[in-house]
Formats: structure tokens, sequence, C-alpha cells
């Protein structure tokens, strides 16, 4: 506190907090200063994801291997559909991991006005840190997803040399970005409505699950009729899984533009979810 000559006292703060001004703000600046608790967050989805199971993180082992194994007896072998010559248990693996990745941050990011309001409604902190704090956890279980498809990559490779990585696998870091920022983007539009419509909540489950289906995961674009492909091609996760498997096992279809439609895509995606979501930030909870 400081005196003026008329023994007048005037306070001086390091912190100033103020209403957001516009819809689009976005600073990033001060989501920095927060980072000790945005890896606080981080440490914290993943420790209590697991922290009274017996296998723990083996977890994000045995997910994706029971449901490989589940799609490669009914799809493969008793549906007999087509795995474009890869080996059936590749080929899902694939689709999976990276499915999982985007769909859990989906689900969790969907959850954060709900999940977080105790602490949104006593402690001041730029709340974009919460669903950025899920994308980073949700990452590390898709690095662990990853190596174990490296493991039976690595296998195939040995069995049978039909997958080959070619030099669109350098196209992977952007793949990531488009998973994250897709699974950001909706889940960031969805946890905004939530707060008045509760609805969403009980269909988001059972719509992911459709979604997975209406995209490349346990069938190869390929096998779409030609006619109708560019309708698959509107789901921006299309292009994102075809590009990995393309890349890393030399099947698939590839293009540059369906790339950049779901590049632009989770542009614009992110664009709404900010507006959305510091639209609700002003007054959620008064509705949750």
């Amino acid at each position: 506190m400081n005196k003026l000559p008329d023994n007048t006292t005037v306070e001086q703060w390091d912190t100033i907090i103020t209403p957001r001004k516009s819809l689009f703000e976005l600073n990033f600046k001060e989501v920095w200063q927060y980072r000790d608790l945005l890896l606080l967050f981080v440490r914290r989805d993943f420790v209590a994801m697991y922290k009274q199971t017996v296998l723990g993180p083996l977890w994000y082992l045995v997910q994706p291997i029971l449901t490989t194994l589940m799609f490669t007896v009914v799809f493969s072998r008793i549906a007999k559909i087509s795995t474009d010559g890869i080996p059936p248990m590749l080929f899902y693996l694939a689709g999976i991991t990276n499915w999982n990745y985007f769909a859990s941050c989906l689900k969790s990011v969907s959850g954060t006005f709900r999940s977080n309001q105790g602490i949104f409604g006593k402690v001041y902190f730029p709340r974009l840190v919460t669903p950025l704090s899920i994308v980073i956890s949700n990452m590390i279980k898709y690095a662990i997803q990853l190596l174990l498809f490296a493991g039976f990559y690595i296998y195939f490779e040995f069995v049978s040399s039909t997958a080959q990585v070619n030099a669109y696998a350098l196209l992977f870091p952007l793949l990531v970005v488009l998973l994250a920022g897709l699974g950001l983007g909706f889940g960031l539009v969805i946890t905004s409505m939530t707060t008045k419509y509760r609805d969403l909540i009980f269909l988001l489950q059972f719509g992911v699950q459709l979604a997975m289906y209406a995209t490349p995961v346990i069938y190869p674009l390929s096998q779409i009729p030609e006619q109708y492909q560019w309708v698959a091609a509107l789901n921006p996760m299309t292009s994102v899984i075809e590009t990995f498997k393309y890349g890393f096992l030399g099947q698939g279809t590839f293009s540059w533009g369906h790339l950049a439609y779901s590049f632009c895509f989770m542009v614009a995606l992110m664009l709404a979810g900010i507006v959305i979501f510091n639209r609700t930030e002003k007054n959620f909870m008064d509705t949750v």
C-alpha cells in the first residue's frame, strides 16, 4: 500500500482479474502462467483413473487388445470384411488406437463444467487449463497404446512383410494435432451445452460409439462404393485414420484434399468451441 500526500491509502495489486471482454479472447499468456496447475491436473487425471485398480495402467493395454480380438473375430472371421491385405489384428489396432485417443478426449472434456463445478465456484484460474490437461493426460495413454501397436507391428513384420512404413508416416505429428483438436473442440461445445441440456450426457456415449462405425476403423475406405466415399470423407476423422494406416501400414486411401478439409474443420470447430465455452463460463454456475 502507498500513501498519497493527503494520507489517502492506495492499494496496489500484483494481479487484477477483469471480466472477459471478447468471446474470442484466449489469453495463452495467462494459461502459461498457470502451467504448474496444468501439470498438476495432468498428474491428477492420470493417477486417479486407475489409482485403486489391480492392473493399474496396464488397463491401457488390456482394453485395446480385447477390442482388437473382438473385432478380428466378428468383422474379419465372421463378417469377412476386407482389411486390404493387412493382418486383421494390426489393421484394427491401428484404427482403435487413434480412435480411443479422440474418444477419450471428447468424453472427458465434455464433462469439464459438470465435473469441476466445485473448483470453478471457489477458485479463479483460466478455465481452459482443465480441458487442456485432459487432452495432455490422455496423450500419455495414447503413447502407451502406440507402443503396443509398435510391438504388434514388429511381430507381423517378421511373420509377414505386408505392412510397410512410407514417407507419409512423417505426417504423424499433424495427425496427433488433429485428433487432439477435434476431441477438444467437440468436447468444449458439448460441455457448454450440457450445463443446460443434461440429456446430452446420456446421448454422448451412444453417439461416440455410433460415430466409430461411421469412421473407417473396422473397414477400409476402399470398401465403400466409390460414389459414396465423399459422404464418408465428410467425417473429419476419416482422413486422420486413413492417413495413419496409409503411412504406417502402406494401405489405405490418402488425399491431401481430405486432410486439408479435416484441418480446416478442426480449426473452425476449435473457434466455435472457444466462443461457446467463453460464453458459458460467465454464468455456468447459475445453470449447473
